[in-house]
């Protein structure tokens, strides 16, 4: 295959340092040369434009630079070439860290002791070891594997879910609507990595969150939530906080990005926020990782962590 051109058409990322590292290699652009630019071999994208990948000819493959793909679906004239999602060390790395960073916050009272230093409160909780916890993760992908894995070293008994069954050694598994409920009544803190599908659409709702375990050593259940946002249902989740179904939220992500101001979520006394900060796309570890993809292709070999259309990730 002759090398084509690679067109970035990213929203919300500086495209710069994605154009210096991609250009090291091959010619990109920012936009196409007209409505049908031959030239175009590859796409680079993040939300890009409706219909912008619709009418390139000898468009082979389409690249995510984040780990969802909802919004490539998202598309309505998205064309029927394979799509990369990606799987990168330094992402799983950092979602790993995020995930285990707020699990532990949760099981050793951070909202607590925080609540009690601007008032020089001098009390111990008490504090129940990890294997006394149990943390579910919805999503055992490459991702929610990691996770678990660190999560598993430090003594907390972990459940998985997933839509379909996904064996893990250590990891209580549960797959599929029969095994939803089950896994919810057996956990504390739950954890949230799903990609986003239609069949996943506002999964975390007020129904969901009443089945979650609430008699455990954390006193109260907590959501933690770093995989979509639309996975959630924001209203939902404050109305389990004021009622007492959950006792905690750490919330990477939200229906609405970047959370509105007039968000009450901002402002709750259960509530911790972050960006969309727990996995960021850098481009330094991600180009080399697309560019040796689309060398192998042209080689006649095959693309690596496509996505299956059917399953929408």
């Amino acid at each position: 295959m002759e090398k084509g051109r690679i067109l970035l058409a990213v929203t919300g990322f500086h495209p710069q340092r994605w154009r210096d590292l991609l250009s090291a290699e091959r010619e990109v652009v920012l936009e196409p040369d007209g409505a049908s630019d031959p030239s175009i071999t590859y796409a680079v994208v993040w939300k890009q434009k409706p219909n912008l990948l619709a009418s390139l000819p000898n468009l082979r493959a389409i690249f995510s630079i984040g780990a969802g793909v909802d919004h490539i679906f998202a598309d309505p004239g998205l064309p029927d070439v394979p799509i990369v999602k990606v799987v990168a060390d330094n992402l799983t790395q950092y979602m790993t860290e995020y995930v285990v960073w707020r699990v532990l916050d949760h099981h050793r009272q951070g909202l607590l002791y925080r609540s009690q230093q601007p008032k020089k409160i001098w009390h111990e909780p008490q504090q129940r070891p990890a294997s006394d916890i149990s943390v579910g993760i919805m999503g055992l992908g490459n991702l929610g594997r990691a996770a678990a894995s660190v999560l598993l070293s430090l003594g907390f008994a972990v459940n998985g879910w997933s839509r379909s069954e996904r064996p893990m050694k250590g990891v209580a598994t549960y797959s599929g609507e029969a095994g939803l409920i089950p896994f919810l009544k057996a956990t504390d803190i739950l954890v949230v990595l799903l990609p986003l599908t239609p069949d996943t659409h506002g999964i975390i709702n007020y129904g969901v969150l009443k089945e979650l375990r609430k008699r455990n050593g954390l006193g109260g259940s907590v959501l933690i939530n770093a995989g979509r946002g639309r996975l959630q249902k924001d209203a939902d989740i404050m109305r389990a906080l004021d009622d007492g179904t959950l006792k905690e939220a750490s919330l990477d992500v939200f229906e609405v990005e970047p959370l509105p101001k007039t968000s009450p979520l901002w402002g709750h006394p259960k509530v911790f926020v972050t960006p969309h900060a727990a996995a960021t796309s850098d481009p330094v570890h991600l180009v080399p990782i697309m560019l040796r993809q689309m060398d192998a292709f042209e080689r006649g070999e095959k693309l690596d962590n496509l996505v299956d259309r059917k399953a929408g990730y």
